[in-house]
């Protein structure tokens, strides 16, 4: 039984320029212990469907218009409120993209990273400084106990991405949501936080929902993967499935777009084009106008996601037709 269900979310944001449809009929799930990424390009609605769940969607002006998200029994989409706040930063915990604006800047990090036990366990102010202090020993961070009291700017990068963490992880969360936690980061400390997740998940059993565009960490980190276009799942599968036998040619042409595997010499790839205005109508598959595979079918039909073969779905209504079959872009190309 998953940990987390996912069914049919849309999420719509209400503007001066239209309705922007930034999660449109998302559905997925993730069990205990598994690694679920998200990936696609910025603005195709991989955060937004994660602060959904968590009700951390700006209302005004947006709006959850459908959907559920089941975990231990209770719709975190339809609950009240404060039902939701004792989930949200106990059992369900996140770590944002950006640690700089993410942390107060007028806070020092004692009182942020102590917030969630005082909080959600209840625990004496001094217990709590004291699990804090263990919790930033846990992530690496060198003389936690006189560092606690800083602020966020006295930090480096990576050591405030290890501070997020720390806070994401002190309330020893069933599922954590990990909002691209390696970008701006240098390939080194990537390395390094992404290991610490890796082995926090190991020592707690805990649940990781990954977003990033970057299909490298995706392809070394994850179990499962949803390729993401135009606030819509367009193709989902396991990882060796997603990255060996690609069944939509957006997946695809995002793999062919990785500079580590192009040939020396050939131009970098690019998907031609841009991502679609979310605020127009899209009839059809939203990728077509950027399609080499493209024909009036997939202007006119728009692709319901469908499992080709076991626990591997696609949207592309013309791989489901089979009148393409192999979107692999090179044959040779060295595994990631």
């Amino acid at each position: 039984m998953p940990l987390l269900e996912v069914e049919n979310l849309r999420t719509y944001f209400y503007t001066r320029a239209g309705v922007i449809r930034a999660v449109n009929d998302v559905s997925f799930s993730v069990g205990e212990g598994e690694t679920l990424g998200i990936v696609g390009e910025s603005g195709s609605g991989k955060s937004v469907s994660c602060y959904s769940i968590l009700g951390l969607i700006p209302k005004p002006p947006g709006k959850i218009v459908s959907g559920h998200a089941i975990f231990d029994g209770v719709d975190l989409l339809n609950c009240p409120e404060k039902q939701l706040r004792r989930i949200r930063g106990k059992r369900i915990s996140m770590i944002f993209q950006d640690p700089m604006t993410s942390l107060n800047p007028y806070m020092r990090i004692s009182d942020q990273i102590v917030e969630p036990l005082l909080v959600h366990e209840k625990v004496s102010r001094s217990e709590a400084f004291a699990k804090a202090i263990a919790g930033l020993r846990e992530v690496g961070i060198q003389d936690a106990a006189s560092r606690i009291n800083l602020y966020p700017h006295q930090f480096s990068g990576g050591m405030r991405q290890r501070i997020m963490i720390a806070m994401a992880l002190i309330s020893r969360p069933q599922i954590l949501i990990a909002d691209e936690p390696t970008t701006a980061l240098d390939v080194t400390v990537q390395a390094q936080i992404l290991e610490l997740i890796n082995q926090r998940q190991k020592d707690l059993g805990t649940a990781v929902i990954f977003i990033t565009h970057d299909l490298g960490v995706v392809a070394s980190f994850c179990k499962n993967v949803n390729v993401m276009y135009a606030g819509r799942i367009v193709e989902s599968a396991s990882t060796d499935e997603i990255f060996g036998h690609p069944m939509h040619p957006y997946n695809a042409a995002l793999q062919q777009s990785i500079p580590a595997l192009h040939k020396k010499g050939e131009l970098l790839f690019t998907i031609p084009g841009l991502p679609p205005d979310l605020a127009m109508d899209l009839p059809g598959c939203p990728f077509a106008p950027r399609c080499p595979h493209a024909t009036d079918i997939c202007k006119d039909q728009s692709p319901s996601l469908t499992e080709i073969v076991p626990s591997h779905r696609t949207a592309c209504t013309r791989f489901q037709r089979g009148e393409i079959s192999n979107l692999r872009i090179n044959e040779t190309a060295p595994a990631l």
